[in-house]
């Protein structure tokens, strides 16, 4: 639950590195938190009164809320095994783009020092890493 939290701590930073653990971690409980919300909504009936709309009123917001610090997070996992944040767009090439950032995702980290930071691993809390 911590790593979600760094999340929202982060928000703002889009030059830094984050670990594995702290994106899949954080994209779990955000996921859970996802279904939740619209099993909430199936139950309440919140559908904007449109049976064909799937998301509701508490998803949206949640999804609005959540755009930036899931963007920025996404950014540090990528800055993380030594690659821009400009590989999100390859989301838009159907399934292929995908793959490649999945491919990214689940990769180990660089174990040194890159242009956007220390290795985060190496990182203790005194210096600032992921808990600062």
């Amino acid at each position: 639950m911590s790593e979600f939290l760094t999340m929202f701590r982060r928000f703002k930073d889009f030059s830094g590195r984050s670990r594995r653990r702290e994106y899949w971690i954080s994209t779990l409980i955000f996921q859970l938190i996802l279904i939740g919300l619209s099993r909430l909504e199936m139950v309440l009936d919140l559908n904007f009164g449109v049976p064909e709309v799937e998301e509701g009123p508490l998803v949206l917001l949640y999804n609005v809320i959540l755009f930036i610090p899931v963007l920025a997070l996404n950014i540090r996992r990528l800055h993380d095994v030594g690659r821009s944040g400009w590989w999100l767009f390859m989301s838009l090439v159907p399934l292929v783009g995908w793959l490649v950032l999945l491919n990214f995702f689940v990769r180990e980290g660089e174990a040194r020092s890159n242009k956007w930071g220390p290795n985060p691993k190496a990182m203790t809390p005194v210096q600032g890493g992921a808990w600062g």
